[in-house]
């Protein structure tokens, strides 16, 4: 039986909370970045969980993207299990992204290039 609508707000809520905690270790061990966020149909969370990196500059995400993108992983990981969510992950769930790139492409709005779907 999938969870009720409570159980996925309770998922979602502990998710906020570890992915905050991931965030904050972050910003202290890699260069550049400055927050994360997710998106996801709680109706179908391990389908549909993406969570996106946010870093500073198009450099600092590269670099990054070289780096860190093991412990970016692990970060996620961590965050998703204490979560209590079951989902091995991949480039579909975990992007890197930059304020530089959003502003070039999106004029600054996250809603909108985080709904981009790609």
């Amino acid at each position: 039986m999938p969870p009720g609508q409570r159980e996925m707000a309770r998922i979602e809520r502990r998710l906020i909370t570890t992915l905050t905690e991931a965030c904050e270790t972050a910003k202290s061990e890699i260069q550049g970045f400055t927050w994360l966020t997710h998106t996801a149909d709680l109706n179908a969370l391990t389908k549909t969980l993406k969570v996106t990196w946010v870093f500073e500059t198009l450099a600092d995400r590269q670099q990054a993207q070289v780096d860190a993108k093991a412990r970016i992983l692990e970060l996620t990981a961590i965050a998703l299990k204490e979560a209590g969510i079951d989902l091995s992950l991949s480039d579909r769930n975990v992007r890197l992204d930059s304020e530089e790139e959003c502003q070039r492409s999106h004029d600054g709005d996250w809603q909108k290039r985080l709904a981009r779907g790609d």
